[in-house]
């Protein structure tokens, strides 16, 4: 088995070992000059990482016959110190017990096994847990159902199994079963579907206003999966942005508002996350940013914008009072048009 580990550092792995019951079966394993029947155990090894699963089945030959009963109720005890004479016959090995992938991307499950004897008679079959569907079965009658794996490669330990299309419907857990009888083992392969948002903003990077204007300001989070999603919007005074020394952190802010996640046809989400802007004089050269967090993202994605507030135009002041005094104007004369015509009416 170490061959599977060359890679690993050894304080990263953890080991279980626990006996293994063959359910009443009894087969004998292939190997001359030693006793025909078996007690068999089991060793689970795992990485902390969790990229790394590998199964060995551990055989213990003895003269003793089963008794005809389940293995498991039958056991003899080990004593404390013991020393028992073992050999790994048959070991299952899959390096991606956790696939992230990205909608339409190509994933290759791996699954690979090694028994200690050649022409050995091998079962190979994939599932989905919860689902009945049989996704590839190689029997041991040799006759296989399904695709997804290589047959020219089955003979050399390799059961990998390969996703060309990654949806929605392909997240799940996967199960690689190998049987040899009376030896079965399984990996379980967790495959989530991950999509990273795509984050905008309504405006541009430089945002001009006029004191006193008001704007809607939105951030959009599109296309994400799963659902949890974090939006984020600050702002820092003009004094601070660019500093890296003695400015003051990014203030939250505390009046926006969250729309509905919206689900769309290739089952990604949408979250938005606004505010109104009131143009102030003193908030001139504030710098806002949006910041998205997902888990598809190893850091969130910012957007900012630069805030320019201006004095109201005098010229536009200016304008407005012509305007003003032409319709009071034209109101007075409308109205003196209208007081001559009745007095000629009276006479």
């Amino acid at each position: 088995m170490r061959r599977f580990f060359e890679a690993v550092e050894m304080d990263q792995l953890s080991c279980e070992l626990q006996r293994f019951s063959t359910e009443g079966i009894h087969v004998r394993w292939p190997v001359r000059g030693e006793h025909e029947y078996n007690r068999w155990f089991t060793s689970r090894i795992r990485d902390e990482k969790n990229q790394l699963n590998v199964l060995g089945f551990i055989r213990q030959s003895t003269a003793q016959p089963p008794t005809g009963q389940h293995d498991y109720r039958n056991w003899t005890a080990i004593e404390h110190r013991e020393i028992l004479t073992t050999t790994v016959v048959m070991v299952m090995k899959t390096q991606t017990p956790q696939v992230k992938a990205a909608l339409g991307s190509t994933q290759v499950l791996d699954c690979h096994f090694a028994v200690d004897h050649k022409a050995a008679n091998i079962a190979v079959e994939w599932r989905k847990r919860g689902e009945r569907t049989i996704l590839f079965q190689s029997g041991q009658s040799g006759v296989t159902l399904g695709s997804g794996v290589a047959l020219k490669k089955l003979s050399s330990g390799d059961a990998s199994y390969s996703i060309p299309f990654s949806k929605m419907s392909s997240e799940g857990t996967y199960i690689c079963s190998v049987t040899v009888l009376p030896l079965h083992g399984s990996m379980d392969i967790s495959l989530q579907i991950q999509e990273p948002p795509r984050v905008s903003l309504n405006i541009d990077s430089s945002l001009t206003l006029t004191e006193g204007d008001e704007k809607k300001v939105v951030c959009e989070a599109d296309g994400y999966y799963p659902l949890d999603v974090d939006i984020l919007w600050t702002h820092q005074d003009a004094a601070d942005v660019g500093r890296r020394v003695g400015a003051a952190l990014p203030k939250v802010l505390d009046n926006v508002m969250y729309s509905s996640h919206k689900a769309k046809p290739d089952g990604t989400l949408s979250l938005s996350a606004f505010f109104y802007l009131s143009a102030k004089l003193s908030d001139s050269g504030r710098h806002f940013t949006c910041s998205v967090s997902h888990r598809s993202l190893r850091v969130p994605i910012r957007k900012s914008f630069t805030l320019t507030v201006q004095e109201p135009s005098k010229q536009l002041f200016v304008v407005l009072c012509v305007g003003v005094l032409a319709i009071v104007v034209g109101f007075l004369l409308l109205l003196q048009r209208l007081l001559g015509g009745r007095r000629k009416h009276s006479w």
